[in-house]
């Protein structure tokens, strides 16, 4: 018998069982977009490299005899079968060392790391392969040659298609290594969630007591944008729409309630609800189990990812097999992962990507998307809708005028609008009035923010909110009383408790000043009568209005907004953000109005330049090829990195964090164990968790996986320090 693995009990999986097992699961995931066929294929090629003598003695000697690549094989005899199937033997060529710059099948050489340069390379002879597996042509998918960037769509393709054979082959693989005891997919039905969804909003459609009229009537318009959301989700067939909702709509439940509705329509498998930040996924992620049971709801954690190279132990799998395939029903994860997995090459972050297929994806403050990577973004949503049967909902109060983008993808599909009546909506929602202060120094804001009792002041950085902070902390004439700092310095589980607080305090008519930077925008369900936001992008300044008066409990005219400047910042990152805010503001007189802010994107995406919408050339290097070569899929991933991805986080060990870390240190864990731990955790950018190091402040238990030990480090009320006492000041 030829033996692919063996497991700790000593049981041997044949080679043949387990390439089989492979093709059915792969042909299972494909067939949701339509791909079966080149699922099963890639499923059943992907190991015949396993046949050669010298992977067996491998397999039986791994102490002594040295690696042995099995991947090559595959790849080559599907190249000979067809030219037309470069991109499942792409896909099999990469299943454990990532996907592959495709290169030039003239130039390129054996050992330069491209696809072409693969198959020159000199393996092992494998030929028993053929006297136990017999394979067919298969055709392939018409839609790749199809668009306004065939090659783009070819690359599309080809993640996905892998993206099928990894968690194919992953889940088979655990299956046998742990003997088939591991159980997946126990999850509540489309049907059963929705169940669930109506049972818990029928107590907010049937509600009688009311404090007052304003809420009564707030109520019932919440409850028509509900109930439209959820009758078009029934009517209408997957597409690419908008949601276009006020802050304090109930635009979170609304948008819910559709995509359950097009699930069930559709017999869609899951709902991916994408956030722009990770300081709400846990909020937002709580609702979602409160309403629909913690254990269909995945909150996705960037934690750890092992990878799988060529001709490692059988022990490594199981590392490897902790990583996230997104099996729930129902996902909530940030944008930086979800953009950037769809941009992967490596198998840990392309694994879960056919699980994107067929499903209802909302994103969450849809005017957040990635400026930057806009373009690139835009086409790959596109393909979703296009060519992978999901339907896309851009959800937000400031849309961010993205249809001509989208219609040079798309064509005839048009962006459609889910509510009716979003102007009157709008009017009607109104509840404060925005105004312009000027220019504060810190000593006129701190000394504004006093006389205010209950007032919340959004400003642009972390280090920023720190300092107004301790400068009213300092007050004796305050006390120190309801004084809270908000920002990502403070981990999940306390802001939490924070907000949990501040909204006591807001009912109960007591003091409360908060300080927080942009996490409060977004997610957060809280009401203030006054606000201040530091100068920022008219997006920003609308979410952070939503902050005022969302209950509509003030007159408008009490309820106010300023936007005002901080003497002495300067922020280049917000530089263009802000010089169209103020074009807008000359504009017009209701920033509100969705004129404004339809004219705001457009005037902002204007200054940036088209070539700005695509920093990195991603489209024209697939249009065009990269040196010569064709399908830059490892090139573009390492290109495609935003923003968030430069943090890393640390794990803060107070409270259940000890436990979850005393876990980690023992090495008693497992992916639950991070996806608890998130809520324990600190993102930092690399100088300042480099300052930490020097300062021995954190201990890294192994790579990416820090944790603090010196907890003077971390201060209850403002989060972990952005000035490490023996290193340097680290400005974020």
């Amino acid at each position: 018998m030829k033996i692919a693995h063996i497991n700790e009990l000593g049981e041997k999986q044949s080679v043949k069982e387990h390439l089989f097992e492979t093709a059915k699961k792969a042909e299972q995931f494909a067939e949701e977009f339509g791909c079966g066929e080149a699922g099963y294929l890639c499923g059943l090629m992907h190991d015949i490299g396993k046949y050669s003598k010298e992977f067996q003695r491998r397999i039986r000697d791994p102490e002594h005899v040295k690696k042995v690549d099995h991947s090559t094989a595959g790849a080559k005899e599907l190249c000979d079968m067809s030219k037309g199937y470069i991109f499942l033997a792409m896909a099999v060529a990469g299943h454990h060392s990532g996907l592959m710059d495709g290169g030039n099948k003239k130039v390129s050489e054996a050992e330069d790391g491209t696809f072409f340069g693969r198959m020159k390379k000199e393996i092992p002879s494998y030929d028993d392969w053929k006297e136990e597996i017999a394979v067919k042509q298969i055709k392939m998918p018409t839609f790749m040659k199809m668009g306004i960037n065939p090659a783009f769509t070819m690359a599309f393709f080809t993640r996905m298609i892998y993206s099928c054979l990894v968690d194919a082959d992953y889940l088979d693989t655990e299956r046998f290594m742990s003997s088939g005891g591991i159980d997946r997919g126990e999850y509540a039905s489309g049907a059963e969630l929705l169940k669930r969804f109506e049972k818990h909003i029928s107590g907010w459609i049937d509600r009688r007591d009311f404090d007052n009229e304003q809420q009564k009537q707030i109520c019932q318009k919440r409850t028509e944008i509900l109930l439209d959301c959820m009758e078009k989700g029934e009517r209408f067939d997957r597409g690419l729409y908008s949601l276009t909702v006020p802050t304090g709509g109930g635009k979170t439940t609304a948008s819910l309630g559709f995509a359950l509705k097009q699930m069930q329509k559709h017999a869609m498998r899951r709902i991916i609800y994408v956030i722009p930040y990770t300081s709400i996924i846990d909020q937002t992620a709580t609702v979602f189990g409160d309403i629909l049971g913690e254990e269909n709801v995945l909150e996705h954690h960037s934690g750890i990812l092992y990878e799988v190279k060529e001709g490692e132990s059988e022990r490594n799998y199981q590392k490897a097999l902790a990583t996230e395939n997104w099996d729930m029903p129902v996902v909530v994860t940030t944008a930086v992962q979800f953009f950037e997995s769809l941009f992967a090459s490596k198998s840990s972050k392309c694994r879960k990507l056919h699980s994107i297929a067929y499903s209802v994806i909302i994103f969450d403050e849809a005017q957040t998307l990635p400026v930057p990577y806009l373009e690139p973004c835009v086409a790959a949503i596109s393909e979703l809708v296009a060519h992978y049967r999901s339907t896309v909902v851009l959800c937000t109060a400031t849309q961010p005028a993205l249809g001509g983008m989208f219609q040079r993808y798309l064509g005839k599909m048009e962006l459609c609008e889910i509510c009716d009546g979003v102007e009157d909506t709008y009017r009607w929602f109104r509840r404060t009035g925005i105004v312009h202060a000027g220019v504060l120094d810190m000593d006129r804001l701190c000394g504004e923010l006093r006389e205010n009792g209950q007032v919340l002041c959004i400003v642009n950085q972390r280090r920023t909110a720190q300092e107004i902070y301790r400068c009213l902390k300092g007050d004796e004439c305050l006390k120190g009383e309801g004084i809270y700092c908000l920002t990502t310095l403070i981990y999940p589980a306390a802001r939490k408790e924070k907000i949990e607080e501040i909204k006591q305090r807001l009912k109960e008519g007591l003091s409360c000043r908060v300080i927080a930077t942009s996490l409060i925008e977004a997610g957060v369900d809280i009401d203030f009568p006054r606000v201040y936001r530091q100068e920022a992008g008219l997006d920003s300044v609308i979410q952070a209005a939503g902050r005022c008066n969302r209950e509509g409990k003030r007159p408008a005219e009490e309820s106010v907004v300023s936007v005002f400047q901080l003497e002495g910042s300067n922020f280049k990152f917000l530089s263009q953000n802000i010089a169209a805010f103020q074009w807008m503001q000359r504009q017009f007189d209701d920033l509100g109005d969705l004129k404004a802010i339809s004219g705001y994107f457009h005037f902002y995406r204007e200054l940036l330049g088209g070539e700005n919408l695509d920093v990195k050339g991603i489209m024209k290097a697939f249009a065009e090829g990269l040196d010569g070569g064709i399908l830059p899929l490892k090139s573009v991933a390492e290109w495609f990195k935003l923003i968030e991805n430069e943090t890393v986080p640390v794990y803060i060990p107070l409270g259940e964090g000890k436990v979850l870390v005393d876990q980690l240190t023992s090495g008693d864990f497992d992916r639950n164990t991070f996806r608890k731990l998130g809520q324990y955790s600190v993102n930092v950018y690399p100088n300042h968790l480099r300052a930490l190091q020097e300062s021995g402040c954190v201990e890294c238990l192994w790579d990416q996986v820090y944790v603090l030990r010196d907890l003077t480090q971390y201060k209850e009320d403002t989060g972990l320090q952005m000035d490490i006492e023996t290193g340097d000041g680290v400005f974020v």
